[in-house]
């Protein structure tokens, strides 16, 4: 037997890792369970080579609690360590790691998260135990050794007794750590952490229920029996090749990572890549809503297979983090900061080569099946509008394929569009004026006033929709959207032949002092029009302009026009040839005068749905007795 001290100048290295690992404790099976996967990874690997002259077999690794002697086992039956091989891999290579986080990181520890990026995985043990044990042999010819450590730099290294090949590790669990020897937290960590490991992991038994035998009688109870409960799929859907799957397959896999979600997936996307990085995954498209904030932390990120978080940020595009699945990547190190991925070269190609991936998905979708594709597209614009949003190259490939619905129905993209409304909705400017609605319910009568016109109606409702409109008049040429009530349908698409007013400049003048006077409400801006004598007396309108910004800023990002919180602004347009208008200013009672304009101004407000509450029952009230 030999006694040593570890070769650290740092005396209190492990109460240091214990207090800047603190938050993560949890972590050390992850670690522990990833070095036995390793070490069994390799042996196959050797094996397979012709280098390790033994029969690698069907290895597994085993999680064993012993609650009453408060100890943690994690056997594995991999390549295991000589007695020279634990004092160099354990008491050397992870000791150097660890005193050169300390040295360079001692102050930010707990930001960089060093384990696993040190060779710190082994000792994050000690955050949960007082002393640790590994008993191992290798598969060289080579007799056991058994190791043993306190926390202190003090160990023990001797002859072990294990007959067969691998190593267990042996954690005398601390009293402040008890959870860790609970069924239930094991097993909680264990699918968090190891769901999708490529070596099976046995954790306990479980009772299997067998056919019953033949000839056996309806009220007999079928027979049972105790098998080892293995917690993980090793051979997850991401790892096949996409040839080997059929649709049923990446559904199975949907329900496999979302056990509690209960809508199907719309599609997924197989991401497979060697060069000039290792990535695989599947990305799945949910049902979105129209709420951009509730969607997040759905996509699991995993390094070979290993969990690592579901916070993937900086990895994939912002855009695609209200998508679902899980992103495999070796390239990318365990357990390292956000600002560490940011700055990394291999994440942002990860990062690009994401979103051209799903771009081009996306693209042969519409293309392959387009009736399809515009069935989905309420569930899943939200994600495209976002993209072509924050993404230049994800625009330049979406505007071929991003659609734009009519409030009929129609589905067009951005080109076909053009080239229908060019003819029809072109003004004396030569602009193409692209109308739209956000609610067909509330703006139900300008939408019909623009379908007289024969003019086509956007129905765009999604919540950032005011910024995309922004991007889109600042790429395209000669383009502008309005919304389909911010203006009199004449006003809306200026043509070149003006109607003439009925009324002359002074019948007009009298008449705007005559409503200025009545409407008490001053958030109206009183605008005279000559229009079509059909067209409504009043109508209430909202500038494009001022509601945007405000839109924009309900959305986020309105805050860049430094307009603080925006005030409600309209404009009451009156229609000077119309009938009514004309009784208005020819009524001689001052009392019916007044009684006329606050009744079309109300019927105007409420096309708008803008008459609510008290004024409401006032209006109804008012109505029913001049009805009388």
């Amino acid at each position: 037997m030999s006694k040593g001290k570890i070769n650290v100048s740092v005396e209190n290295i492990f109460p240091l890792i214990k207090k800047f690992l603190y938050s993560d404790h949890e972590i050390f099976l992850r670690e522990l369970i990833s070095n036995a996967t390793d070490a069994t990874l390799k042996l196959k690997h050797l094996t397979s080579i012709g280098e390790a002259k033994v029969e690698y077999g069907n290895p597994r690794i085993e999680i064993k609690a012993d609650k009453e002697g408060k100890k943690l086992h994690i056997i594995d039956q991999g390549l295991g360590m000589t007695a020279e091989e634990v004092e160099k891999y354990i008491n050397q290579v992870a000791f150097s790691g660890a005193e050169e986080f300390l040295n360079k990181y001692e102050d930010g520890a707990k930001d960089t998260g060093i384990i696993g990026h040190f060779g710190l995985g082994f000792y994050s043990a000690f955050m949960v135990a007082d002393k640790v044990e590994i008993i191992t042999k290798s598969f060289k010819d080579a007799p056991a050794a058994h190791w043993s450590c306190d926390g202190s730099p003090n160990f023990t290294l001797e002859e072990g007794k294990k007959e067969d090949r691998g190593t267990e590790i042996i954690l005398h669990i601390a009293d402040d750590s008890t959870e860790f020897l609970e069924d239930s937290r094991i097993t909680e960590l264990l699918n968090k952490y190891n769901k999708f490991m490529p070596i099976p992991i046995k954790f306990g038994t479980k009772t299997e229920t067998l056919p019953k035998p033949e000839g056996a009688k309806e009220e007999d109870e079928a027979p049972t029996q105790e098998v080892d409960n293995i917690i993980n799929n090793p051979n997850p859907a991401w790892t096949k090749q996409p040839a080997d799957l059929k649709e049923e397959d990446y559904k199975g896999f949907y329900r496999e990572l979302y056990p509690m979600q209960f809508e199907e997936p719309l599609f997924n996307i197989h991401l497979n890549v060697d060069y000039p990085f290792n990535l695989t995954g599947i990305l799945y498209f949910p049902k979105l809503t129209n709420d951009l904030n509730t969607q997040k932390d759905r996509i699991q990120l995993y390094q070979n297979q290993v969990f690592v978080t579901d916070n993937v940020e900086g990895i994939v595009p912002e855009f695609l983090t209200m998508l679902r699945g899980v992103i495999d990547s070796p390239d990318i190190p365990l357990n390292v900061s956000r600002s560490y991925l940011q700055a990394d070269g291999a994440v942002k190609k990860i990062s690009s080569y994401i979103t051209r991936k799903v771009a081009d998905k996306l693209s042969s979708l519409f293309k392959n099946s387009r009736e399809d594709f515009e069935a989905k597209w309420n569930d899943i614009k939200i994600v495209i509008e976002y993209g072509m949003l924050s993404e230049d190259k994800f625009f330049e490939k979406a505007d071929k394929f991003a659609l734009y619905p009519t409030v009929d129905g129609s589905f067009y993209t951005f080109e076909e569009l053009q080239e229908k409304l060019k003819g029809n909705q072109t003004d004396k400017d030569d602009k193409l004026v692209i109308l739209y609605a956000s609610d067909k319910e509330a703006q139900h009568s300008y939408i019909e006033a623009a379908k007289t016109k024969g003019y086509e109606v956007l129905l765009m409702d999604s919540p950032i929709i005011a910024h995309l409109m922004q991007k889109l008049e600042g790429s395209k040429e000669n383009i502008s959207f309005t919304r389909v009530d911010a203006d009199h349908i004449d006003n809306l698409i200026k043509k070149e032949e003006n109607q003439i007013s009925k009324l002359s400049d002074e019948e007009k003048e009298t008449l705007k002092t005559e409503l200025e006077k009545t409407i008490e409400n001053k958030s109206y801006t009183i605008q005279l029009e000559a229009m079509d004598s059909s067209a409504s007396p009043f109508i209430i309108t909202e500038p494009e302009f001022m509601r945007r910004m405000k839109e924009m800023q309900q959305s986020g990002g309105g805050g860049m026009f430094g307009m603080g919180n925006m005030p409600e602004m309209y404009n009451l347009v009156v229609n000077t040839n119309h009938e009514l208008v004309g009784e208005i200013l020819n009524t001689k009672t001052a009392k019916k005068k007044e009684r006329l304009i606050n009744q079309s101004l109300d019927l105007a407000r409420l096309s708008k749905g803008l008459l609510k509450g008290a004024e409401l029952t006032e209006f109804i009230k008012r109505s029913y007795d001049m009805v009388k």
